[in-house]
């Protein structure tokens, strides 16, 4: 299994990538009635070891307990597949790295991680290390199984925190911005980001790529793109624009906004869960079962249950 130890050792992003086709090796028919797999999903957990922040209702330090908790929740589960934590697993100070992968380490699941802002306020000598360290094979990728492919992005690709000092992407950040505000848009806020054009090209073929082998997709992602909200990816119309005319696209599951949110078009579901990082006693993860008709989400603590019905494949 594929720890954060081993990503120190210097595993490689290729070895990683076939670590990670695990998932699509070990896939069996489902028995009739029963999913086709099952994954766990955390989002924000947003640790650190500091005192929380009443006015906004951040218990950073507690996200360890919460942690154990999903991760004791998930171990009892045989038959997940992965477990997945849609970014923010820190809140700051790249020390906190060290007391929340540990965590993670005991997992019997595969685990696959999105970035999230406050993964990258960590100062700008240690911005090069975020990536390597919580074992990522790369800041955007995608995988396949059970007929599906999920499709990962890197929400701070070009953002004013994530790229290095003197990288041409954060001159274009402060482009995308400033437009933004110029237009009086919501999502204006120095805390989003966006997709370079090199990403946004590398989805589109993605999604070529999985119509072509007929699969499926669940896009997830830090930031929400829709609906309309202050939380959402500067460049979020395009994105949106882009998956709904897919008709293999089913979902795009995000975080960044802890309230958490939902909205359907045309078809796609946009679900954004809430953070884990919120309320003193009360968590926040789920369990995701994916049926051929629908996507089934037991919410544990503060997220919900819900049932998505998938329109027929295409």
């Amino acid at each position: 299994m594929t720890n954060r130890r081993s990503i120190l050792a210097g595993t490689g992003a290729a070895a990683l990538l076939a670590q990670f086709q695990g998932f699509a090796a070990a896939q069996t028919p489902a028995a009739p009635g029963q999913p086709l797999f099952r994954f766990g999903l955390v989002s924000d957990p947003q640790y650190a070891p500091v005192p929380p922040n009443l006015v906004n209702g951040r218990y950073y330090a507690n996200s360890l307990w919460k942690m154990q908790e999903a991760v004791a929740t998930f171990n009892a589960q045989p038959d997940l597949r992965f477990v997945v934590t849609l970014g923010d697993i820190i809140d700051r100070q790249f020390e906190s790295f060290a007391h929340i992968l540990p965590i993670y380490d005991t997992l019997k699941h595969e685990k696959f991680f999105l970035l999230g802002n406050h993964d990258f306020e960590v100062g700008r000598e240690s911005l090069h290390a975020v990536v390597r360290t919580v074992g990522m094979p790369r800041a955007y990728y995608d995988f396949v199984g059970g007929g599906f492919r999920f499709i990962m992005l890197d929400g701070n690709d070009v953002s004013l925190f994530a790229p290095p000092a003197g990288d041409a992407r954060r001159e274009l950040a402060a482009q995308r911005l400033k437009a933004l505000k110029d237009r009086g848009a919501e999502n204006a806020q120095s805390w989003n980001g966006s997709l370079g054009d090199e990403q946004f090209a590398w989805l589109e073929a993605t999604l070529r790529r999985a119509r072509e082998a007929g699969e499926r997709v669940i896009v997830m992602n830090h930031y929400p793109v829709f609906p309309a909200n202050k939380h959402n990816m500067w460049d979020s119309e395009r994105i949106v624009t882009l998956l709904t005319g897919q008709p293999h696209v089913v979902a795009f599951f995000n975080g960044h906004n802890h309230a958490g949110n939902y909205g359907e078009r045309e078809g796609v579901h946009f679900l954004n869960f809430k953070g884990m990082v919120d309320t003193p006693t009360t968590t926040a993860y789920s369990i995701v079962s994916v049926h051929a008709d629908r996507i089934e989400i037991q919410g544990f603590g503060r997220e919900e249950n819900r049932m998505l019905a998938l329109r027929a494949k295409a």
